[in-house]
Formats: structure tokens, sequence, C-alpha cells
């Protein structure tokens, strides 16, 4: 019975040209192919990754972690297993197998896609080992291992298509000679995008975690991603402003790394003062202000050294424009200058002045120009807010007004002033 039906099956397969004994010979090498692919499979999955995966648990070596956190030896097994299937399709097929050209060639295909995906995982367990030193976070490597992604992706393709075509890689590399204007356009982004990071990374322009302000694109906060072809910005209002890499390089922006690494974050704000309150020191006023700690021995200094000079070319006190005299406004500067160097809360070893700009119409600029200890911004405001409070107290002390457009309650006063003095007449 069963001689007549193998005769019957044979008899049935010669219909299609098909051997029935080479058919099993075929069934046979399949079935082999599979159960050592499943072994394989088993003892690479379900064993030597799984104890590696272990050994790197019980490690705190961050580069262990990154390795499989992109599963980089789950797919370096998979191509190791397309391998062999190759190696077994050459050893157990025929040369002249159909079956063995169809194994062959997805194997190729194979090959190529999980050597694709594997580079892919090196890559970015390369960049998180980088994110974790120093160098790696002062560089753009998103956007260069992107760039490499591109390349390896382009070259994969072209492998892909001329195993299925059966041609060689260089003749489509020849036809796409014709194409480079196309592809020019269609990878224009990330060109620029390559470039441009490149540029940022050699000129250390901008890294991960650098305060960043671009008023063009309403940019200004911390940078927290720089990709291929775009910078990522969360503002201080807590938005995300993104921003073409490549108009880093053509555009203009700030960066205030240099800021954050002196340590010191500047305060440059100016007191209007009005003009018509500056005066000449009466003795009544320098007795008054020496009684200041901080301007005692400026006070003491000051007057030792006007007087020789006043004694030298023998000045006279007729009239008060002759010699040299204290001023209000000038001792304000010398006290201003003091306090901030006995400030606890700024930078001594910054630049620390207090100097007068040229007057405009709205008053006699003092600018206070230091820098605080600090650049957190919420310290750094509240320290900005103490030093002006106690600079707008201080004023009157010194017979000096802040200058200031008139407000309605000047007006209403004036009105009740010439209301008052109409009145007596």
């Amino acid at each position: 019975m069963f001689e007549s039906t193998y005769a019957s099956l044979q008899s049935w397969l010669q219909q299609y040209h098909i051997d029935l004994d080479q058919a099993l010979q075929v069934l046979q090498a399949l079935a082999l192919i599979v159960v050592i692919s499943i072994a394989i499979h088993i003892i690479l999955h379900r064993g030597l990754i799984i104890w590696l995966q272990r050994m790197a648990d019980r490690s705190e070596a961050v580069w262990k972690h990154a390795l499989f956190k992109d599963k980089l030896f789950s797919r370096l097994a998979l191509l190791v297993q397309g391998i062999v299937i190759g190696i077994q399709a050459n050893l157990w097929l025929a040369e002249d197998s159909a079956v063995r050209q169809v194994i062959v060639t997805m194997v190729a295909v194979w090959v190529v896609l999980y050597a694709m995906l594997m580079l892919f995982s090196l890559l970015n367990v390369l960049e998180d080992i980088a994110d974790d030193t120093e160098v790696g976070r002062n560089m753009p490597l998103r956007g260069i291992t992107q760039s490499l992604k591109i390349v390896f992706f382009i070259v994969a393709a072209l492998l892909t298509i001329s195993i299925l075509i059966g041609k060689s890689p260089l003749l489509l590399l020849s036809g796409l000679g014709a194409m480079t204007a196309v592809l020019m356009l269609v990878f224009k982004d990330p060109i620029l995008g390559l470039v441009a990071g490149v540029q940022l990374s050699a000129n250390k322009m901008l890294s991960v975690g650098d305060w960043l302000e671009m008023p063009k694109y309403g940019a200004d906060g911390d940078v927290i991603d720089i990709s291929l072809t775009t910078v990522k910005v969360r503002n201080w209002d807590k938005t995300i402003t993104t921003i073409p890499t490549y108009a880093l390089i053509s555009d203009y922006f700030k960066n205030w790394k240099g800021m954050t690494e002196a340590g010191g974050r500047r305060i440059k704000r100016s007191v209007l003062i009005d003009g018509t309150s500056v005066h000449f020191l009466a003795q009544s006023d320098i007795e008054r202000l020496t009684m200041a700690q901080l301007l005692q021995p400026y006070l003491k200094e000051k007057i030792e050294e006007i007087s020789a000079y006043n004694e030298k070319i023998k000045v006279t006190d007729d009239s008060l424009i002759n010699g040299r005299r204290l001023t209000n406004l000038g001792s304000f500067r010398a006290y201003l200058e003091r306090y901030l160097r006995s400030h606890p809360r700024l930078h001594q070893g910054l630049t620390m002045m207090v100097r007068q700009t040229a007057p405009t119409h709205e008053g006699i600029p003092i600018e206070i120009y230091c820098f605080t200890d600090t650049t957190v911004w919420t310290e750094y405001e509240g320290i900005q807010a103490d030093i002006f409070d106690h600079i707008y107290a201080v004023i009157p002390e010194f017979g000096l007004r802040v200058a200031q457009a008139p407000t309605g309650g000047d007006f209403r006063h004036l009105g009740t002033s010439l209301k008052s003095g109409g009145d007596h007449d």
C-alpha cells in the first residue's frame, strides 16, 4: 500500500516536473535547518543574552546598562542566526536547488537588515555612554549619529535592491548621478543640519543644557535636545521652541554658558537722578553723612585731599565754585561703590563699578554694574531687587531726588497747592 501511494505521489509530482526523492531531500534539509536554527535561537536568546543581562544588572557601570538598553545583543544574535541559516543552506541543499537560491537571497537581505539595525543600536549605545561624560555632553552627538544612520540606511537600501535584482551595487551607484539634484532637494535639511552640527561641535558653540536666547524664534531657555535637523529649547515659561539646526549657523543667537561657568550673573541697571537736586555738600551735610560707617573713611580722606589742594592754590570761600568741593552726587557714587563691595551676595572677583553715564532729558543715569555670586534666576532677581530697594531708600539721605515723569498724584498735589494759595490771597 505504501509503495502504491508513493508511486501515485511520484507520478502526480512528475506532472509538475518535480522529483519526489529530491523533494524529500529538500524537506529533510529544511527540517534540519529549522531545528538547528531553533536550537541556536534558544541558546542565544534564552541563555546567553539573559545571562549577560543579569551580569550587567549587577554592575554599576553605565556602559554595561547601555549595551542592553538598545537591543544591541538581540540584534547581533539575529544577525548570527541569519548567517548560520545561510551556511546551512549551502551545506544541506544542492547548488542547483531553487529553494537554496530563495533561502540564500532571503538570508542576504536578513543579514543586511540586521547589520543595519545593529549599527543603529551601536550608535545609540555610544551616544548614551558619551552623554554620561563631560566631553560628550558638550558635543551635539545626536546630529552626528542621525547623519550616520541615514548613510547606513542608504547603503542598506542599495545592497537590498542589488540582492533582489541580482545586480552589482556599483551599477546602482552609477545611476545615482542623475538623481543627485533630487537627493539634494529631499535631504536638504539633513545635509544642512549635518554641516551645522559639525560646526557647532568643532567650535563648541552649543551643547545640551546651555541657556540659549534667540529672539527671532522666540527661544529663551535651556537646550534640551540637539538633533540632525532641529534644536529643542525649553523656555522659562515651560513651552518648547524648535529651531532648525542650520539656523544656529546662519542667524544670531546668544549662549549664556559663559555666564554660568563664571559663577556670576551680571547686574546692569541705572537709577535716574533729578539733575536739579545735585549740589555741593554743606558742612552740616558732611557731618551728617560722616555718621554713615561705609562713607566715613571716604569723606575723611576726601576732605583732607580737597583741603590740601585748596590751601595750595589759596582758594577763598567767597564763592562755592572756587576750588574743589564735595558734591552730594559724588558722595552718593562713593557710597554705592563701598556698599557693593561689602554686599555678601555679590561676586567680588568680577567687574564691579558705579558709573555716571551721559545725561538725558529724563535725568542723570547712575549705573550699577556688578555680578551676583549665583546664576540661579530666582536668587539673582531677589539680590538685584534688594540692592535697588536700598538704593532708592538711601537717595534722599544725600539730598538727591529720583527723576521720574509727573504722575496724577503730582498734578493733584499741584492743584491743591494752587487752590490753597489762591484762597490765602
